[in-house]
């Protein structure tokens, strides 16, 4: 941490309690327009900065997930204010440190969480993530942007509840493989029960028919006992850290549970 800090210059940073302000709102129209702004920003070195965070996200600190899906948007043509959202990384990062993700805890064998945050970005796009824990660490995780643009919450949920299931199907197979055993139905937690009863029975099948027939895949499945959807309340969704910027207490609540420990 120190060295890319170095690298890119910002050695005086201050730790801060969180990887995004969640009073902060990043769009394109902070990407510069006048030449004079075009300039200043040329001699940033901000796709290098967020190439280092991406790397540091797939490897260890899933809790920088949500931050740097939204800051890499931003890559071609980043402003100021972006690149203020990427030293508040930094700074997020140098008080934290000393958290690493940890294995080997007591608890249940491979659970999923999946959540979604709703159509907010200026292209309309929900953001989804899940984590997967085994034993109390996180073993994978996304926040990514869906690829369609959603109708209502209950559609980005289960949009997001199926991009969760297709990876627990992978990562129950590589499971399967490599201890060459048979695992029980997985358990996936959601925070929205609409979702969760629209995977059930298709109660809400009325205002839902024009969902492209392959999200439906999780149906099949749960009829196939291989996972089963559960209500977890927003409080305790640990996906939530994925899909928006939190406040503080959050932000290290969610950290302990992903598995990130002081060691």
């Amino acid at each position: 941490m120190t060295a890319s800090l170095r690298r890119f210059g910002l050695e005086d940073l201050k730790p801060v309690s969180t990887p995004m302000d969640p009073a902060t709102r990043l769009t394109s129209e902070q990407s510069p327009k006048s030449t004079l702004e075009i300039s200043h920003m040329a001699n940033i070195p901000y796709q290098e900065a967020v190439g280092t965070l991406m790397y540091t996200v797939l490897e260890t600190r899933p809790d920088i997930a949500y931050a740097i899906q939204v800051l890499s948007k931003y890559s071609k043509n980043p402003g100021e204010f972006h690149w203020e959202a990427v030293k508040r990384v930094f700074c997020y990062l140098r008080g934290t440190r000393e958290l690493w993700l940890t294995y080997g805890r007591a608890g249940e064998n491979l659970v999923g969480f999946t959540d979604a945050d709703g159509n907010m970005s200026e292209d309309r796009r929900t953001t989804s993530g899940y984590a997967f824990i085994i034993n109390r660490g996180t073993v994978f995780w996304s926040a990514k942007r869906q690829e369609v643009v959603t109708l209502s919450t209950t559609e980005s949920e289960y949009v997001g509840a199926t991009h969760t299931a297709k990876e627990a199907i992978w990562l129950r197979s590589l499971i399967s493989q490599v201890f060459k055993s048979t695992l029980p139905s997985t358990t996936i937690f959601s925070d929205n029960k609409s979702a969760i009863t629209l995977t059930e029975d298709h109660q809400y099948h009325a205002r839902t028919k024009h969902i492209d027939i392959r999200y439906h895949f999780i149906c099949w499945i749960i009829e196939e006992d291989k996972i089963q959807l559960v209500y977890c309340p927003t409080k305790d969704m640990i996906a939530d850290t994925f899909t928006k910027a939190l406040p503080s207490p959050k932000v290290k609540h969610f950290a302990c549970e992903l598995g990130l420990a002081m060691v």
